[in-house]
């Protein structure tokens, strides 16, 4: 649980990035089987004219460049908000071993808010998952930002 927590705080400094860059604040990190940092990013899909973006697409991408590979087998995902279907699905296909998160996402998640994608029988290949390590953090973050916008956007 510890090195859990370490690496969260990575992918919470990810998500504050987001934040500055005025993006959803969602970050995300990989790391390999051996504990080293291989891969990072934070929401963009604003910013980056993508609506591939998310936080977790960013942190594969930049791992598997850093393998020569989009085979991430050995390798664990830390994002701080709960994937959704279209993140779900790359880390299947990335094959990733374990993804841990921090807060859920109750309109999109598919880890455990709206469907549990990881646990069905079709796929052929399994990833452990551990959520609401550092929820906390992470979802003041994502209160901050929301709580802002609605601010900005009551202004004249």
């Amino acid at each position: 649980m510890r090195n859990d927590e370490f690496y969260m705080h990575r992918a919470l400094e990810q998500a504050r990035l987001a934040l500055e860059a005025g993006e959803v604040p969602v970050g995300a990190v990989v790391v390999d089987g051996r504990g080293e940092p291989i891969g990072a990013g934070y929401n963009c899909p604003v910013g980056g004219q993508d609506p591939t973006a998310h936080a977790e697409m960013q942190a594969l991408r930049s791992a598997a460049r850093a393998l020569g590979n989009y085979r991430l087998d050995d390798c664990t995902l830390f994002v701080t908000l709960e994937p959704c279907l279209m993140c779900t699905g790359a880390i299947i296909h990335a094959r990733i071993r374990r993804v841990v998160y921090a807060t859920a996402e109750p309109k999109g998640g598919m880890v455990e808010s709206r469907a549990n994608l990881f646990a069905q029988p079709w796929f052929n290949h399994r990833v452990e998952v551990e959520g609401g390590v550092l929820a906390v953090p992470a979802k003041r973050l994502l209160q901050q930002f929301f709580r802002e916008r609605r601010r900005d956007a009551m202004q004249p």
